[in-house]
């Protein structure tokens, strides 16, 4: 069976950080041939904001512009 290791995971939600921003949750794309992934947006007041944020087609939009700059 052949492993799926160039495969990258898929935009997440995930919670801020930086201190200076305790509390809140930004969208971070994984992008190949980077070790950190790309923060796509600001810091979002709740997970549910960041998700929805994440599947509005201006977050569609952000994320395919990021990974299409990535390479």
């Amino acid at each position: 069976m052949k492993k799926k290791k160039d495969m990258l995971p898929p935009p997440y939600v995930a919670e801020t950080k930086d201190m200076r921003f305790e509390g809140t949750y930004e969208v971070l794309v994984p992008v190949p041939g980077r070790n950190k992934p790309h923060k796509a947006a600001g810091e979002f007041d709740s997970e549910q904001a960041a998700n929805a944020w994440l599947h509005s087609s201006e977050g569609q939009d952000t994320i395919a512009r990021i990974l299409r700059e990535a390479g």
